[in-house]
């Protein structure tokens, strides 16, 4: 059973893997990606169950922009479930830009997200570890700066007793069986096939029987 009651608001947050293509002029435009994916199977499997889905991620966002729209694009919705994907982009702007962003930074700003949502919200929380494909060759240095971010997001899962869905995981699994590339052409964004994988893995997190 799902996890997710009637009538519930779910909020989708996060970088250009969550926004995917949506319109901004549209409130409920979902993009064409995984959120979008997840809430089509799960709107035909409950048909009934009147759940709203919402995506405010938006592209090359990190932890500090989240901070800066947190008010406006999530507290003030008030959702009943916050999802978030962030951390790609405080790792690739290390490499494209000489524009770091300590773990520790990235950990508390990280942090201070969950806790004004705790605080100012009821909403229960689903936390998505970022990822990174070994493709193009120079994606592996990424691991680098990349892996103690994804221990900080699965830290802050416990802490606040979030539901986690490990992609990094499920991409290294899948990438083991067919080229890396066949679920991310360039080791970050996502094929249709690389969204797919991640709307099933998140739609069992949430218990949905997919």
């Amino acid at each position: 059973m799902s996890i997710i009651q009637p009538n519930a608001v779910v909020l989708f947050q996060g970088d250009s893997i969550t926004d995917c293509g949506r319109d901004r002029a549209n409130h409920k435009s979902l993009g064409f990606g995984y959120a979008a994916m997840a809430a089509a199977w799960f709107s035909a499997l409950y048909p009934e169950s009147g759940v709203t889905f919402l995506n405010r991620g938006i592209s090359g966002n990190r932890v500090k922009d989240l901070l800066a729209r947190w008010e406006d694009d999530c507290l003030a919705l008030q959702p009943d479930w916050v999802s978030i994907l962030i951390g790609i982009n405080d790792c690739w702007r290390r490499y494209d830009r000489n524009d770091p962003t300590p773990v520790e930074e990235f950990y508390d700003g990280y942090r201070k997200l969950l806790t004004l949502v705790r605080e100012r919200t009821k909403a229960g929380l689903i936390l998505c570890e970022p990822f990174v494909l070994p493709y193009p060759e120079d994606r592996k240095a990424w691991r680098v700066d990349l892996d103690p971010k994804i221990h900080a997001v699965r830290e802050l899962a416990r802490e606040f007793g979030a539901y986690y869905v490990p992609f990094d995981g499920i991409f290294a699994q899948a990438a083991t069986r067919t080229p890396p590339q066949y679920w991310a052409e360039d080791g970050v964004h996502p094929t249709l096939a690389g969204h797919a994988l991640m709307a099933q893995a998140w739609l069992r997190t949430v218990g949905v029987p997919i």
